[in-house]
């Protein structure tokens, strides 16, 4: 296979012994590894490809400047700056290929901003004392970042460590190899949704957008879906996007975990990008299914979807609430936004005779946000129920009739410019 190149970065003065075991297995292995030190105090037992002067210089300061700061966050947060410069320089100058950071919860900090500096499908592996733990915020991971515990290798190497260190070695080199990079050339229209229990418009979407020439990718609207699909709204991934299931704004404004975040239908309005938005699932909350339901929603009914997740039924008040939220977020978009209200339910629970329909809370729901919604949001109502195949046929008009006018753009690409 084609030699591929892995940046290993970590304190080279406290973990030497550990970097350097992760570098030895990846020779093994027929990789090549450029090093770089993000120490402050100390310095490695051998030089580094790339010195914590380096680092520190790439962003802005000094090692002097981290040292006299006489606070170790302060430090280390200098130390990621520059960690951050410099390995996006390198990636962008083709000098590797992926990269792995080793660290307890001092350099799992640093590396979740290294590992957010770097585009997406760059492999990047963290190996954290604290991975998987709740220390981690789920907004600080970028959308293809993958974490190994680093488990019983606080001081030094042993065959404890060895075993996840080689597993993390190979696993790194491994993706740098069968990656393949996401096409900046194919326009790629992003989809929000859920399993087509819930959601089935993506049946005849997809193939009639790569009929068309389009690339469809489809995010799970279950909290880290949410937040992939924004942040490659910020970096202006989509040619237009199909934001057809928002029930993640729902779960940020009444407090669920499975959040995607404030900025929640904020990111693709604020680059430009079209946005075609129906409020899939707006009457429902996920929560943590193995979690004791809260005491908020213990009037309320629920569903058990499985062991990880459980839905609250929102009441009318807390639809209008949601309702509320999406105006807001719409507000603040830049480009063109094609709302469509299905007046016959907005998931495949909801209709007419199934266990979740409720006439009422979604004639007050459709009321409120078409009234609430900006002036430069164009309402479209339609007699159908967001799974029938009236509301994708007027979904491919909105989409063909902003192609014509030139409103989606097919060159439109991972950080292009806009229209």
């Amino acid at each position: 296979m084609t030699n591929k190149t892995i940046l290993v970065i970590g304190t080279y003065d406290t973990k030497d012994d550990e970097l350097s075991f992760l570098a030895g297995v990846i020779h093994e292995q027929g990789g090549q590894v450029l090093t770089m030190d993000v120490s402050v105090l100390g310095d490695p037992a051998t030089l580094t490809d790339y010195s914590k002067h380096d680092v520190a210089t790439a962003g802005d300061s000094s090692i002097q400047a981290a040292i006299d700061s006489g606070d170790e966050n302060t430090a280390m947060q200098i130390m990621a700056r520059g960690a951050c410069v410099l390995a996006a320089r390198l990636h962008s100058a083709a000098a590797f290929d992926g990269v792995i950071i080793l660290g307890g919860t001092m350099g799992t900090d640093l590396a979740l901003d290294v590992c957010s500096a770097l585009p997406l499908g760059v492999p990047k592996y963290i190996v954290s004392t604290v991975a998987f733990s709740p220390l981690i915020p789920a907004e600080r991971l970028a959308p293809d970042t993958q974490m190994i515990l680093w488990a019983g290798g606080l001081y030094g190497l042993n065959s404890v460590c060895r075993a996840s260190l080689s597993q993390a070695a190979g696993a790194v080199l491994g993706a740098a190899r069968a990656v393949q990079m996401p096409d900046p050339d194919k326009p790629l229209i992003g989809i929000m949704s859920l399993g087509t229990s819930a959601l089935k418009y993506v049946i005849p979407l997809k193939p009639a957008l790569e009929a068309r020439g389009f690339e469809v990718a489809v995010f799970h609207a279950t909290g880290m879906g949410g937040r992939a699909f924004e942040s490659l709204a910020r970096q202006r991934a989509f040619a237009c996007v199909f934001d057809f299931c928002t029930q993640e704004l729902g779960n940020q404004i009444h407090g669920s975990a499975i959040s995607a975040g404030a900025d929640r239908l904020t990111n693709a309005g604020l680059r430009g990008t079209p946005q075609i938005v129906a409020p899939g699932c707006y009457d429902l909350v996920d929560v943590v299914g193995w979690q004791p339901v809260a005491e908020k929603w213990a009037d309320h009914p629920t569903h058990a979807h499985n062991r990880l997740l459980t839905s609250v039924v929102l009441n009318t008040e807390e639809r209008r609430q949601v309702a509320q939220a999406h105006a807001t977020q719409l507000a603040t978009a830049t480009g063109p936004v094609a709302m469509i209200l299905p007046e016959r339910g907005l998931g495949e629970w909801d209709r007419e005779g199934a266990d979740l329909h409720d006439s009422a809370g979604l004639a007050t729901f459709l009321a409120e946000l078409e009234a609430r919604l900006p002036a430069h949001v164009a309402a479209h109502r339609i007699d159908s129920h967001i799974n029938d195949a009236d509301f994708a046929d007027r979904v491919l008009e909105i989409f063909d009739s902003w192609c014509a006018e030139g409103i989606i753009l097919p060159e439109r690409r991972i950080g292009g410019s806009q229209h």
